[in-house]
């Protein structure tokens, strides 16, 4: 099977329902990547917040779909990132399930799911992207979590004491 290069990145030629499933994929992920992040740097549980964290889910929910079928269509390739991305689709719906009555776990699960979301894009696209080109494959697997876990520490350290965060 031959690759197709989009803009120096290799996409695998696997027939028209991948290739369909990877055109939504692509705006699914983009999707949350934006409104993951603006739901994570606005007020909790303002109307903004739950708006953006509304549609990060939605998005998970479109690139949970797109991943299957496109791990259906090539499983040995795709198997690694399938796992991913059934991990990072449990724990956004859990962390969404929870967000009235468990606002840390809550936390946990969509920081989770972010952070998963972006390691399954940077090991399956780390290898072509500039700058990351140049870190060992390990990296990809670990900078997202080096960089999120401290991250989903912090938002629960400061939900459990807002006084804290009020400090110089």
């Amino acid at each position: 099977m031959d690759d197709i290069d989009i803009l120096g990145t290799p996409i695998p030629n696997a027939g028209p329902l991948f290739l369909t499933a990877l055109a939504f994929h692509v705006a699914a992920g983009l999707t949350c990547v934006t409104s993951g992040a603006t739901a994570a740097l606005t007020r909790k549980g303002s109307s903004r917040h739950k708006r953006f964290g509304r549609a990060y889910l939605w998005g998970l929910v479109v690139v949970f779909i797109t991943l299957s079928v496109m791990s259906a269509t090539r499983w040995r390739e795709n198997a690694h990132l399938f796992a991913i991305g059934t991990l990072a689709f449990a724990a956004g719906l859990t962390g969404y399930m929870n967000r009235r009555h468990r606002p840390d776990i809550h936390i946990l699960g969509m920081g989770a799911s972010y952070v998963l979301f972006l390691t399954g894009f940077y090991v399956d696209n780390g290898p072509h992207l500039p700058l990351w080109d140049r870190l060992p494959p390990v990296a990809y697997w670990m900078l997202p979590t080096l960089i999120g876990l401290p991250v989903i520490t912090r938002a629960i350290a400061r939900r459990r004491h807002p006084s804290a965060s009020a400090r110089p």
